[in-house]
């Protein structure tokens, strides 16, 4: 009879949240971003390096990143979540915001208010669903309250860019969660498409809603908003909206971590 198999002892994560801090924080940010973006999701592009492993762009020297770490795992793979924040002050450093690039963000720069966008958002496959996000939610919360922030806003991905095949959740989307007009940013560019693709009465809420990323809605659980237009990313290999947060989902969000028992570490 052959021997039982050696059953791996499971490591309990040691999770904590904090802002890279230097370049070895800012490569293991990019080292993740290459793993689910390219390796995961099939992005392509200029900034990708394949040689290195890192996934980079222009936007990331004026950025800061919100690290997810997990202390049990070995020193060369403890970043496993990451949120790149913009504020402001470092578009104005960069001259634009990075979706800028992809959405006129008129009604928001005149609106008057306090603007954070955020970009790259990324997890390791094993954090999904579970407390890692938390924990990357309680520091965006603690970032938002420590900055003053009154909206926040970025570019949030479908894998693929075949718009027939996104029509149900886009139209959704759409018809169900636009953006006030005050806040209503468009899609521009030659790869801008409607997202009203269908009427209201042709859209089955259950497809519809199933197509739909994780991350996206749980933003919209907690009143987020969309703009008006998907952007086709061919490099990405993505089809983009935009998510529009204001004050008071921001609050929300503080109040679910709160409530839910999230961390900080």
């Amino acid at each position: 009879m052959s021997p039982r198999p050696h059953k791996l002892k499971h490591i309990a994560p040691i999770l904590e949240t904090r802002l890279a801090v230097s370049a070895a924080d800012l490569h293991a940010a990019q080292r993740l971003r290459y793993d689910v973006f390219v390796k995961e999701l099939g992005a392509g592009g200029s900034g990708v390096s394949h040689d290195m492993q890192l996934e980079r762009d222009y936007f990331d020297a004026f950025a800061q990143h919100l690290l997810l770490i997990d202390r049990a795992r070995p020193d060369d793979a403890q970043v496993v979540g990451v949120y790149r924040v913009m504020t402001e002050a470092m578009a104005a450093r960069a001259g634009r915001f990075y979706c800028e690039d992809e959405y006129d963000l008129s009604s928001l720069r005149g609106s008057g208010q306090k603007l954070l966008e955020l970009g790259r958002s990324c997890l390791h496959p094993d954090y999904r669903g579970g407390a890692g996000m938390l924990h990357l939610w309680a520091a965006l919360s603690d970032y938002v309250t420590s900055h003053e922030i009154d909206v926040l806003f970025g570019v949030a991905s479908f894998h693929g860019t075949d718009i027939a095949s996104l029509a149900q959740p886009l139209s959704w989307l759409y018809h169900k969660h636009l953006a006030p007009a005050e806040l209503r940013v468009t899609a521009k560019g030659q790869t801008a498409e409607r997202m009203d693709v269908l009427s209201p009465d042709k859209i089955d809420r259950i497809a519809a809603v199933r197509q739909i990323p994780a991350l996206i809605k749980g933003y919209l659980r907690l009143g987020g908003t969309v703009g008006d237009g998907a952007f086709v990313d061919h490099d990405f290999n993505t089809t983009d909206i935009c998510l529009i947060l204001q004050k008071d989902v921001i609050n929300a969000l503080q109040q679910k971590i709160y409530t839910t028992g999230g961390a900080r570490g």
